[in-house]
């Protein structure tokens, strides 16, 4: 079966828009919650399978492309069992673009699915924690965990803005181009490839850095996690939940959003949808 055309995968996201908008809060807490959770079972999965490449200058690079082939099951689980996560949501622009929804119910479904989104990641943090995984490369998947959680938190607020522009940029292109294949397989490739080049490029996502962060932030608090991270005492008392808030989740956030909302539903309803008319 033929893929679907660009002009209608802009139709299509127009009604998935609709149909976002339309499902009660209830069910997007509880779609969000799950999807938040994919995206944090692809963190800890990307970590453990590269934690040992990252420690060493020499591989980072493959360990960062490892991460990326990992990483993309967390989408393709929110794309193919269903999830609501805040990032793609982004594209329901394109149904205040159509007038099909009203701003005010984009926004609630946003607000109710961030929401959601880190309530899942958390619970996910929070059981690696409690899993003792972290013991795992005598302590140093415990001690990378950390130091990815405090680099995060050491970016200025302007790095942290564009990383995030760059990532949903992506992730709502593997969205989007998901949303053209009308079979499993091309949803899965659209994930695999598109979010591995994100991943790979070291762009920032702020629902997977609501695992990323608070499990470093939990995994400080173990004294052989901390010495593997090798971190100062200023560094490790720098990562907390308000440098987490304020130089992370913030920027990266206002970045996804315009990422997503208008570099891709904009740019995309602008294009198909003015030339069309």
């Amino acid at each position: 079966m033929s893929a679907k055309s660009p002009n209608e995968i802009l139709e299509y996201t127009s009604q998935v828009s609709v149909a976002k908008a339309d499902r009660g809060i209830a069910k997007q807490i509880v779609l969000a919650i799950m999807a938040g959770a994919f995206i944090a079972f692809a963190s800890e999965g990307s970590n453990m399978a590269a934690f040992n490449l990252f420690a060493n200058p020499a591989t980072y690079g493959l360990g960062k492309v490892l991460a990326g082939a990992v990483f993309g099951t967390g989408l393709m689980l929110v794309v193919v069992a269903g999830g609501e996560l805040f990032t793609g949501n982004s594209l329901m622009i394109v149904g205040i673009l159509d007038r099909k929804i009203r701003l005010s119910r984009m926004l609630a479904n946003w607000f109710w699915v961030y929401i959601g989104n880190f309530i899942g990641s958390l619970l996910i943090a929070y059981m690696m924690n409690k899993s003792n995984l972290f013991n795992s490369g005598a302590f140093l998947l415990g001690g990378q965990t950390i130091k990815i959680a405090a680099y995060k938190t050491s970016l200025s607020f302007e790095a942290a803005f564009f990383l995030g522009i760059m990532c949903n940029w992506l992730v709502c292109l593997a969205v989007w181009v998901s949303y053209a294949s009308h079979d499993v397989s091309g949803k899965l490739l659209a994930c695999f490839f598109i979010i591995g080049l994100f991943i790979t490029s070291g762009f920032e996502h702020c629902v997977a850095n609501m695992y990323y962060i608070p499990a470093g932030i939990l995994a400080k608090a173990n004294a052989d996690w901390a010495a593997a991270s090798g971190l100062t005492a200023e560094a490790l008392a720098n990562l907390n939940w308000g440098s987490f808030v304020v130089k992370n989740l913030l920027p990266v956030t206002l970045g996804n959003i315009v990422g997503g909302a208008l570099m891709v539903g904009v740019g995309y309803w602008f294009g198909l949808k003015r030339v069309k008319k």
